[in-house]
């Protein structure tokens, strides 16, 4: 038997890219929620300091909202990945798949990730700004 016809690399590469990609998710969750709470950090520093703020509530709003897009474009990264390695790994022949090794387990993850990525896009969008 050839290395191409009994090959589990196939298989673990898919892996790395739906890692990478529930990696590339995170840090866009991670970027969103920050951006959310700048606002937040701007008042509570402005009311601090005495000093205040030199923009209106809109542009607050506005940090808020561009934050909440980005959660949601974070999650909805991980969900397409977790979507495309199970259709991907739906075609491998049972040769390619390691032995005693489950295929679900990554997909998920990423999707239970994707999940509460959406909840802390529900939580920013309630959540006082």
């Amino acid at each position: 038997m050839s290395i191409s016809d009994c090959d589990p690399r196939v298989f673990f590469a898919a892996e790395r890219t739906l890692l990478a990609w529930l990696r590339t998710g995170l840090t866009i969750i991670g970027i969103g929620f920050v951006v959310a709470r700048f606002g937040l950090f701007v008042r509570l520093l402005s009311l601090q300091t005495q000093i205040p703020i030199q923009s209106s509530g809109t542009s607050l709003l506005t940090s808020a909202n561009l934050g909440i897009t980005f959660v949601v474009v974070g999650s909805l990264a991980i969900l397409f990945a977790a979507v495309q390695q199970h259709r991907f790994v739906a075609t491998l022949s049972p040769l390619d798949l390691p032995p005693a090794y489950s295929r679900n387990v990554a997909v998920a993850l990423a999707l239970v990730v994707a999940a509460l990525g959406i909840a802390l896009a529900a939580y920013l969008a309630v959540s006082p700004h």
